[in-house]
């Protein structure tokens, strides 16, 4: 006989992992027990002979539950003792090693056929669940992952589920956390945004104001959802106004992937992504004869589609036209998504007409994951649900640390041993509320897995708000405050992934604060461990104004003609005002702030060709100059490397002497600027290419690197947003690299 105790980490609690290690206990006639740990690992202790243990091993590897990550697995041998049975245990709260906090997964196909089936006792039940789906992260309030430490603790189990969660031999339910049915679960309500209750069936209900033309906000499983027919087009323009988001596209939740078919161009790699269990919004290419409102999505030639994730989700598509509703994210503009009643009475009044809501609380609020793919290469644009808040493990161990990210886009992050810890998407920090966001969502990880940190990373920006948050936690710990350049942390995020310690990176952007003050944004780093030196970049530019040039594509425009023409006959060809001409003429004679911004850049392109003359979300100009480029020829341009800097200032000069179509200007200035990039990293002699900021997903610049790499690797994020999402897990891999038990 010999006794055995496991210990198992990774993704394991959450997952139905102690009653799958129930079941193959008692298939292989072992004894002992499994427990929950405090630090969301698990305990199981085994004792049997020889060909019962060799016979459990084998069990646990074939039988694995799909969901279960393991991350580590240490066995040691007891000292003799008596087990008269396999128990699963009360969980203890002993911490030796971490564990993953678990993602929310989608419904599986087993609770899906219930909720379908008249037969079944879940018939209809828009919130069925089992150990292996459903929400988790959305719902947790602390650990070991136990009924009672998430929000599922207000709906006591009837006797019929409590039946089925004490029965061994029920592989969906035995001592499933979150499981419920309609007797003791959560309920569906409908009222209107008074508070006047709409009688009857809530998703008909629902169904039918939603093809009546109204707008319904509906709680989802990390927050509120807008809902509008996405066939209308002055509804969807209604939206719009109420929203008042008079150009960002909204995403399109569908029934199934033949539905988004209809509307969509899908590949292997698509189809897999939107049938995954993160189901993330994924970018599709149109179909010309898409029935889609031309609102949804204006002026870009893809669109973002997801599919349902809880039974709830998939009983209103079913009752509606084209079963296809516009899902987007219930929230005033530039503001949280709401997550309560409260939130959307105050803060969605006069957006949404109804709310369908449910009486579980949401603890943590979790955005849709958004992803894109160019060609087979996949791109983490928005990283919310199904991802958050699992880890990514890092070459080294650092101190513990806490990373607070850049502004735009953000997200935040811990370090707890080689494991960066990020938090789910927050948003704009340069708001209030979102900042707010960000300490609520970092105290969460911070209190969930008891890391103190002795080091806190933040933007060497000196504007921005997010350093006023890492000044308070600098504060609160007495920790290291330190800084680390936008690029480089842009460049570590992708090392952090890939496992390399120095090398080349391409980092292209908005703008970031530079080591000499200007605002950065087409680099060409060279980095080993945490030091970096700037080999080449963009031209620089003169930025006078600064971000209001973001705003402000003309203008933009205009700065880089001012470089090479009469400033009235820029002012001329840019569109801008002759009053506006003389104070730009003015400022650019001593701009002061000059830019090397790959952002920048792009949008002076997309204003000079009509494409975007006004920016009404992040990146807008860019995203539509790279849909403008769609069928265009790639011409003759060469943007060349005088001294450290890419001319870019020549795209200009051959558009304005060359006057070639829009699709191949597009396609040309583009695939050209990504060929300049490569061509400047070669001269490092890399043996591969890293690359990130917000234009490494530009599939134009992306095929002019690859196709002139020279057969060297060009890697890009995965993981991560390229964008500034990912700015987290780069100062955390900096904390590693840096060996900040020095500073």
């Amino acid at each position: 006989m010999q006794t055995l105790r496991i210990v198992v980490s990774g993704l394991v609690q959450g997952v139905g992992f102690r009653p799958f290690i129930y079941r193959i206990a008692t298939e292989s006639n072992v004894k002992g027990f499994v427990r929950n740990m405090g630090g969301s690992e698990v305990e199981i202790v085994i004792q049997g002979g020889k060909r019962e243990i060799s016979t459990f091993f084998s069990l646990f590897y074939l039988k694995l539950p799909a969901p279960a990550r393991i991350e580590s697995l240490r066995v040691e041998g007891l000292e003799e003792c008596k087990f008269g049975e396999f128990r699963i245990m009360p969980s203890s709260l002993d911490r030796r090693e971490p564990s993953q906090i678990p993602p929310d997964f989608t419904v599986c196909d087993d609770c899906l056929r219930e909720v379908l089936d008249q037969r079944n006792r879940r018939y209809r039940y828009p919130f069925n669940s089992c150990a292996y789906c459903g929400p988790r992260f959305s719902m947790i309030m602390a650990i070991p992952y136990d009924r009672e430490n998430t929000s599922m603790r207000d709906f006591p189990l009837c006797e019929h589920c409590s039946g089925e969660y004490s029965n061994p031999t029920d592989e969906r339910r035995f001592d499933a956390q979150g499981i419920s049915c309609p007797i003791c679960g959560p309920r569906l309500f409908l009222e209107d945004l008074s508070g006047e209750r709409v009688e009857g069936d809530p998703i008909l209900q629902t169904a039918k104001l939603l093809s009546e033309g109204h707008i319904v906000a509906v709680k989802g499983v990390g927050g509120y959802h807008i809902a509008v027919n996405p066939f209308n087009d002055d509804l969807v323009k209604e939206l719009r106004r109420r929203k008042n988001r008079p150009e960002k596209p909204f995403a399109v939740m569908s029934i199934s992937t033949s539905v988004v078919s209809r509307y969509a161009y899908l590949s292997r790699e698509e189809v897999e992504a939107l049938e995954s269990p993160e189901r993330p919004i994924v970018l599709l290419r149109k179909r010309e004869e898409s029935q889609l409102s031309k609102y949804i999505s204006p002026g870009l030639d893809r669109e973002g589609f997801f599919l349902y994730y809880t039974p709830l989700h998939y009983l209103i598509l079913r009752e509606v036209e084209g079963n296809s509703l516009i899902m987007t994210s219930g929230n005033k503009h530039g503001y949280p998504m709401c997550i309560d009643e409260k939130c959307v009475r105050e803060k969605l009044k006069g957006i949404a007409d109804y709310v369908l809501y449910h009486n579980r609380q949401i603890v943590n609020r979790v955005d849709d994951s958004v992803m894109k793919f160019t060609g087979s290469r996949r791109h983490l644009l928005r990283r919310g649900r199904g991802f958050a808040p699992l880890w990514i493990r890092l070459r080294r161990i650092g101190l513990p640390g806490l990373a607070i990210g850049a502004e735009l886009g953000n997200a935040g992050g811990v370090l707890l041993g080689d494991k960066a810890i990020l938090t789910q998407y927050v948003g704009d920090t340069d708001r209030v509320d979102n900042l707010v966001q960000l300490e609520r969502s970092l105290d969460f990880l911070l209190r969930t897995y008891g890391v103190a940190p002795k080091v806190v990373i933040t933007d060497k920006n000196p504007a921005y708000q997010s350093r006023r948050l890492a000044r308070k936690y600098a504060e609160r710990f007495s920790a290291q405050l330190v800084e680390v350049q936008h690029h480089f942390a842009h460049a570590l995020s992708v090392s952090a992934e890939r496992g390399v310690e120095e090398g080349i990176a391409i980092t292209i952007d908005g703008v970031g604060y530079g080591d000499d003050g200007n605002a950065w944004g087409g680099e060409i780093l060279r980095f080993r461990g945490a030091d970096y030196s700037r080999e080449f970049h963009l031209r620089y530019i003169p930025y006078p104004g600064g971000d209001v040039n973001a705003l402000k594509p003309r203008r933009m425009l205009a700065n880089f003609l001012g470089t090479f023409m009469d400033w009235e006959e820029a002012g001329k060809v840019a569109g801008i005002p002759p009053e506006e001409v003389v104070v730009l003429s003015n400022l650019n004679r001593r701009p002061g702030l000059l830019t090397s911004s790959t952002g920048r850049f792009l949008d002076a392109v997309s204003a000079y060709l009509g494409v975007c003359h006004r920016r009404t979300y992040e990146g807008e100009p860019a995203i539509k100059l790279e849909a403008a480029a769609k069928g265009g020829k790639v011409l003759d341009l060469d943007l060349p490397v005088r001294g450290r800097e890419i001319d870019t200032v020549e795209a200009f000069k051959w558009l304005v002497s060359h006057d070639p179509p829009l699709a191949d200007a597009a396609a040309t200035v583009l695939y050209r600027l990504g060929e300049a990039l490569v061509k400047a990293a070669l001269r490092l002699n890399p043996d591969v290419i890293l690359v990130s900021g917000g234009a490494a997903v530009n599939e134009y610049i992306l095929k002019g690197m690859e196709d002139n790499s020279q057969g060297i690797r060009v890697v890009t994020p995965s993981k991560v947003p390229a964008g500034d999402g990912g700015i987290a897990l780069g100062q955390l891999n900096f904390s590693t690299l840096a060996n900040l038990e020095g500073l």
